[in-house]
């Protein structure tokens, strides 16, 4: 019995990788609003004169298409839906929300609340905010999304003086559930801070 072809056009997402693969084409994850993190291959999309090479851009907001009903989908078009002008020091927070996408989410189980979120977290460090509470409502949403969430009333994310308590239960909460392996982007973070504290 053959799977069902799935098409699907223009959705909302954004890359939140890309590997090369063969010669010309890439493997991308995307995570999509109504179709979660999906694994696709971009047929030669490392060509100079690609139509998707310039719009696979990571943080960036894009509409996708593709098909395929396999477990790798294949990317057939991807349009900018906009831009996230991100400064450089919010590049390791995006890339932090982007790994805990990785390490928490099922493949293609969608999550549209915390999509938003998503977007909101980089809509807010784009316009400079400061990523302490972009992170912790990302946290918090994704926590809840994954059935792991905490048992309280939503806080105020932007409160200085609760960051410090939020922050710790939340990673607290957050490393119960990455099987005790640390985040790369945390582990490159704490290197930096070392660094620049000499």
């Amino acid at each position: 019995m053959s799977r069902r072809v799935l098409r699907v056009l223009d959705a909302p997402g954004y890359v939140l990788h890309a590997t090369a693969w063969r010669e010309t084409s890439l493997i991308v994850q995307v995570f999509s609003r109504d179709h979660g993190w999906i694994s696709m291959v971009a047929k030669g999309a490392k060509r100079p004169h690609s139509a998707l090479r310039p719009a696979l851009s990571v943080f960036q907001p894009l509409l996708l298409s593709w098909t395929g009903g396999g477990e790798i989908k294949t990317l057939t078009r991807a349009e900018c839906a906009g831009v996230h002008a991100l400064p450089g020091p919010a590049l390791m927070s995006c890339w932090y929300m982007n790994e805990l996408l990785f390490r928490l989410l099922p493949h293609e189980d969608a999550h549209p609340g915390l999509f938003d979120a998503y977007v909101i977290a980089l809509q807010r460090l784009a316009a400079g905010q400061p990523a302490a509470g972009s992170l912790r409502r990302f946290e918090w949403m994704l926590l809840h999304e994954t059935g792991y969430g905490l048992d309280e009333q939503e806080p105020d994310f932007d409160d200085p003086v609760n960051e410090p308590e939020l922050r710790a239960s939340l990673r607290a909460r957050l490393s119960e559930h990455l099987a005790d392996k640390p985040l790369a982007t945390r582990q490159v973070l704490l290197a930096l801070q070392r660094y620049q504290s000499r």
